[in-house]
């Protein structure tokens, strides 16, 4: 199995429910910024409305940080304005959720569950010029959390600024970070 870490996200357009409207998000619609692509199973299920609602929440902070959030399915763009319009949960929702009904993105990064036609809970962290910092992917059962996801987020914005630099376990903006080197090996 070959890692996603610093690949080039690939090439995709696909269509999108946003803000009470249906809109076309490519691959060029990222570039420049920091993008969360936040792959779940299906509309109208049980741990991904929690999971989005979460996210939802902790939108306006990501947004703070310069992140773009975009939720992923392979349902269609028609399906997330009904369960946005359905689901007092998902109308919190004011990040683009991109249909991906043909599994052509889901099969791009890896997520893409064939027997079912539907995704993994994949997050996926792309930095403003296209390359993967983070590629995770939970099964289906597994619910995440946005304060661990900002967390990380913030550490790798911090070490693309600070390249000298890595973030320690647990680490938060303002914690002592590590300078790898001679003098630490077998130190820590």
């Amino acid at each position: 199995m070959n890692t996603l870490i610093n690949s080039q996200l690939p090439e995709f357009k696909v269509q999108a429910y946003h803000k009470d409207d249906f809109k076309t998000v490519s691959s060029e619609d990222l570039k420049g910024k920091w993008s969360i692509l936040f792959f779940y199973p299906a509309d109208f299920t049980f741990v991904c409305p929690t999971e989005l609602g979460d996210m939802a929440d902790k939108y306006a902070e990501f947004q703070k940080m310069g992140v773009e959030v975009y939720s992923v399915s392979t349902d269609t763009h028609f399906t997330h304005k009904a369960w946005h319009d359905a689901s007092e949960t998902i109308k919190k929702i004011n990040y683009p959720m991109l249909a991906d009904p043909t599994g052509t993105l889901t099969r791009a990064l890896g997520v893409h569950i064939e027997e079912e036609g539907l995704a993994y809970r994949g997050t996926f962290l792309v930095s403003p010029e296209g390359k993967i910092k983070i590629a995770e992917v939970h099964d289906n059962g597994i619910g995440r959390n946005a304060d661990e996801l900002m967390r990380k987020v913030q550490a790798a914005q911090f070490i693309a600024e600070h390249p000298n630099e890595v973030c320690p376990a647990k680490w938060k903006p303002g914690s002592e970070t590590l300078k790898p080197g001679l003098d630490l090996v077998g130190k820590i």
